[in-house]
């Protein structure tokens, strides 16, 4: 049996209890007057409830109010937005996760792999054009030129390389890093992906799911309005049958 089925069964056997004793009222040659005025006040105060909990979710015709869920179908989508936007992904909320995570970016980063990863041909290209530009370049065209730097090219970059992984794991390269971000930047764009994330679900929403997702979230505890409204119009109509008339 499904929780829903549960619910319902619950308001079903309360107002069920609740003409139960209406009928002792009608039956009973005891107590006819106290069993058939707890019963009208109970059953008055379960089915008034009932109707209650129904009319949150379905229109009734006549009945001004009713259907207020799919009658307001916009205003909770825009109250959806609104919470989710100013509760859970508020500028303060976003800036103070983004400062957070700066603290972890030296576990995230891996300075070996971004050292594995750079051109070193392209850099040594650039480094021996830069060295023939100079007055040195002159001595090293008589010496071999450019074929001579080649012939150490392996080493070159690998000394490159060497330097390069020592300077990536000093704590003050780390620390530039860091500096290097925007943060101002990353929350802007992570503001604008999320609320595009919510705009696009919520345009997916239709007046009938969301009326099922809160029937889903509340109907459970809604049942216990008729429960009550039973007990209590019970013991309303108890006292009541005291009162003289």
């Amino acid at each position: 049996m499904s929780m829903k089925e549960f619910t319902i069964n619950k308001s079903f056997l309360a107002n069920a209890a609740a003409l139960v004793l209406v009928g002792g009222g009608l039956l009973s040659p005891w107590f006819a007057n106290q069993l058939m005025s707890m019963g009208l006040f109970a059953l008055s105060g379960g089915l008034t409830n009932w109707l209650a909990i129904y009319m949150l979710f379905e229109r009734v015709p006549g009945l001004a109010g009713s259907g207020v869920i799919p009658n307001r179908f916009e205003e909770f989508k825009a109250a959806i937005r609104h919470l989710m936007m100013d509760q859970f992904f508020s500028s303060t909320h976003l800036r103070k996760w983004v400062e957070q995570e700066e603290a972890h970016i030296a576990h995230w980063f891996k300075p070996d792999s971004l050292v594995e990863s750079l051109d070193y041909d392209s850099l040594y290209e650039k480094l021996v054009d830069a060295v023939m530009d100079t007055s040195f370049g002159g001595m090293l065209n008589a010496l071999g030129g450019k074929r001579l730097l080649d012939s150490m090219k392996e080493n070159i970059i690998e000394k490159i390389k060497a330097s390069l992984s020592e300077m990536s794991h000093r704590p003050r390269f780390r620390q530039a890093l860091v500096k290097c971000i925007d943060n101002e930047a990353i929350l802007k764009d992570m503001k604008s992906r999320i609320e595009h994330v919510i705009d696009q679900r919520l345009q997916e929403l239709t007046p009938k799911l969301v009326k099922k997702i809160i029937q889903d979230m509340i109907h459970k505890h809604l049942g216990w309005l008729v429960v009550w409204g039973v007990v209590f119009g019970t013991l309303l109509g108890l006292a009541a049958s005291f009162i003289p008339s």
